[in-house]
């Protein structure tokens, strides 16, 4: 069965506001120092997935840019652009019908965000691989869950039953439910549980499987899409789409089908997974000093501890900081408690509300 990963590649990345911005988001940004994250994300897989079998979805904002800096191997029509924003179900079965067009069988479908960082990439590529072979073998949905070593704020978690319904080739949990970011007391409990994963946003299917599921759980949004599916291909593709999209239903793939389908297992995963979805995730990618800081700029400072400070080359100074982060772009500056790190996309909301489009 022919394998094809699909990377979500259309967020805007507010939470990392000022860096990450709509038409150049944190995807498309080095931040590691290796590569762009995309890239880094393609790259991961090569081995189990062949990477000329990459589709990703974006909007027309970061198309452009995107077609520029991507890796080599995927192709300019494998590149699927949405026209409006309409969350993850929309995206998925975009791709899926995609697939499916493209393959003209059943294949096995990966879906990967692009802006997650791991250290342990042999050991990413062996639970994918155990992970797919779990989805060709059965008419399940499969997700790759990561052992907690935190009481994270920031995660969503997945409840799963202790006992295993399979041992081979790996462990494999039935979901018990898919769980929104806990404060921290609940998180703290989670973790005291021992049957609690984060979710990582790795889901591993059979195209049949998904597009089943997409019939039966949101079959609203599978028949308004039905007309893209056909004109696939065809003169009509591009006005199809246009056409079609805004009318889409606006719903994530975990409200839409995870949280309610009982045909969903997961694998426990652990390979330094880390998502950079905020400032406070550098940590997972930097070290930091001896005083606790991570500095990315031309700083100099006073009682400066715990603190993350990002810069363009202009000289930042501090005293007496401890806990905060500190980036500026040159057009914007942002500063902030880490424990507020989640809320900087509130921020960019509130940029939209004023009409100061020219910073978001």
């Amino acid at each position: 069965m022919d394998k094809y990963a699909t990377i979500l590649a259309g967020g805007g990345g507010t939470r990392f506001w000022p860096l990450s911005r709509q038409e150049i988001p944190k995807q498309l940004l080095n931040i590691s120092g290796n590569d762009i994250m995309l890239n880094d994300t393609i790259e991961r897989f090569k081995g189990i997935i062949p990477q000329e079998n990459t589709v990703i979805v974006t909007n027309r904002t970061q198309a452009v840019l995107l077609e520029s800096i991507m890796h080599s191997s995927v192709q300019k029509s494998n590149i699927l652009i949405e026209p409006v924003a309409r969350n993850t179900s929309a995206s998925i079965l975009f791709a899926a019908f995609s697939i499916q067009h493209m393959a003209q069988e059943d294949s096995l479908m990966v879906v990967l965000p692009s802006d997650h960082y791991i250290t342990d990439e042999p050991q990413f590529r062996l639970t994918l691989d155990e992970a797919c072979t779990v989805a060709m073998e059965s008419e399940r949905i499969v997700t790759i869950g990561i052992k907690p070593t935190f009481p994270s704020t920031g995660y969503g978690y997945i409840a799963y039953d202790k006992e295993p319904i399979s041992a081979s080739p790996v462990a494999v949990y039935d979901v018990a439910e898919f769980v929104e970011k806990p404060n921290f007391q609940k998180a703290q409990g989670y973790l005291a549980s021992g049957n609690y994963l984060w979710n990582s946003g790795i889901f591993i299917w059979k195209t049949s499987v998904i597009l089943d599921n997409f019939k039966r759980y949101l079959p609203r949004l599978y028949n308004t899409m039905l007309p893209i599916s056909e004109a696939l291909g065809t003169d009509q593709e591009a006005e199809t789409i246009n056409r079609i999209y805004p009318l889409l239903q606006n719903i994530s793939i975990d409200y839409g089908i995870l949280e309610r389908s009982d045909e969903v297992v997961v694998l426990s995963g652990q390979f330094g997974w880390n998502d950079i979805g905020s400032w406070d995730a550098l940590g997972a990618i930097f070290p930091p000093d001896e005083s606790g800081n991570i500095i990315k700029a031309n700083h100099i400072g006073i009682d400066t501890r715990n603190s993350i400070i990002y810069g363009n080359g202009r000289l930042i100074t501090t005293i007496g900081v401890d806990g905060f982060i500190i980036a500026d772009t040159g057009d914007a500056v942002l500063i902030c408690p880490k424990d507020k790190a989640q809320s900087v996309k509130d921020i960019v909301d509130l940029l939209k509300e004023k009409g100061m489009t020219a910073y978001i």
